[in-house]
């Protein structure tokens, strides 16, 4: 059985029956009604997923694998701020008349740095270090920029990658500030570990661990019932995650060139009322 649906269920349970409730506190999402949205939350979770054992895929629920990597590809391949270059409407509620989300997620990957080497954006100066100085410990990325936040159209939520390579694996930590346990958990940790395959494809690595640290764990009030059903149901086998062959060119990827096998899961969940 999936390892995934293991540790999510594990956090379901713990979030539920030692969380806080904020019920009543001042707090700022709201539902499309305008009522406050309230969550149960859990401060500092910290899970580990062996990427060289199984792909995390939750199970007991379809998740849209092609949807999460459109949307990984749109941050860290195409660095676009725009949801027109998304294949998805999961963004408009924060875009503008032009589409655009203001100086956030892919905005601040592409801006350009002086290093030593020369000018790079973060993704470049990952990748650069990764195929020529693996073993530094300073290989990260940051799009928490407090000077561009008030151009943000929404502050981001995954906000940082820490990379480390241990003898030929990668590894890679994120950073997360928030997390939607029941809309986000899945997808984010399905979205990271591809991006550790990608890096590592093109670098001539093996994947490691994925350690997702979230320091806002939540379940809205208006989730409780639908995750208290999703984590009764029936799990199935991890499914196997295939890259085509012949890329070793980060940017050379498309959503296409990215495969689930074996992919077995429990029924869609529809119509799930999304706070802002």
């Amino acid at each position: 059985m999936s390892i995934a649906d293991d540790i999510f269920d594990r956090n379901i349970k713990d979030i539920l029956s030692s969380g806080y409730s904020t019920e009543n506190e001042k707090v700022r999402p709201h539902w499309s009604d305008g009522a406050p949205a309230y969550t149960y939350k859990s401060f500092g979770i910290v899970n580990r997923y062996d990427l060289s054992k199984e792909f995390p895929m939750l199970t007991q629920r379809y998740q849209n694998f092609k949807g999460a990597v459109d949307e990984l590809l749109w941050i860290w391949q195409k660095k676009s701020n725009n949801v027109h270059d998304l294949n998805s409407h999961i963004w408009d509620s924060w875009a503008d008349d032009t589409g655009s989300i203001g100086k956030a997620y892919g905005y601040q990957l592409g801006v350009k740095h002086e290093y030593k080497e020369g000018m790079m954006d973060q993704v470049d100066r990952v990748l650069f270090d990764l195929k020529n100085n693996p073993y530094s410990r300073r290989i990260m990325t940051n799009i928490y920029v407090h000077q561009d936040l008030h151009e943000m159209n929404l502050y981001p939520c995954a906000y940082s990658m820490t990379f480390n390579v241990t003898g030929n694996k990668l590894n890679g930590i994120l950073n997360q500030r928030s997390n939607d346990m029941l809309v986000a958990n899945g997808w984010n940790v399905c979205q990271y570990a591809v991006l550790i395959h990608l890096f590592a494809r093109c670098s001539g690595l093996e994947v490691g661990e994925l350690v997702h640290v979230i320091a806002d764990a939540h379940i809205y009030d208006r989730h409780v019932s639908i995750v208290e059903e999703l984590i009764e149901r029936p799990k199935f086998a991890a499914p196997r995650l295939v890259l085509d062959e012949d890329i070793t060119d980060f940017y050379k990827f498309t959503v296409d060139n990215i495969h689930l096998e074996g992919y077995e899961f429990g029924p869609k969940i529809t119509k799930i009322p999304v706070a802002i």
